[in-house]
């Protein structure tokens, strides 16, 4: 049994087709280009507009998290890989910034407390007469 029919490119053949890499069509390039171009003229328009408050910074954030997506998504190529990698590369984040999320509502909640029990006498309320 000759080895190099199961073997191509031992046999001096080219290799298969998709050891090349997968081809993307270009339209998908340019609409996610125009798709983040749009993206950030929203952005700027929060400026423009002078949105202030949680608003403004709500806004911003999502604008910021959509157009990192897209460039992870489809620049880095991470929508065309395995789901293992994808879950390997984007849990590790959202895990810290849920525990960063959790430790500033930890932080809310001890700053509030301190003000209750170590405010000075002249500020605390009267207690109640019996």
């Amino acid at each position: 049994m000759d080895h190099a029919e199961h073997h191509p490119a031992m046999a001096g053949d080219q290799p298969p087709a998709q050891a090349h890499g997968q081809q993307h069509p270009l339209g998908i390039y340019f609409k996610i280009w125009a798709l983040l171009f749009v993206l950030s003229a929203m952005s700027y328009a929060v400026d423009y507009f002078h949105v202030q408050g949680l608003l403004r910074w709500s806004l911003i954030i999502i604008f910021m998290l959509l157009k990192a997506g897209l460039i992870v998504a489809v620049f880095m190529h991470m929508l065309w890989e395995r789901l293992a990698l994808v879950y390997a590369i984007i849990v590790p984040p959202l895990l810290l910034v849920t525990l960063l999320g959790i430790g500033a509502l930890e932080a809310d909640y001890t700053w509030l407390t301190r003000g209750t029990f170590f405010a000075p006498e002249a500020q605390q309320p009267a207690a109640p007469a019996h």
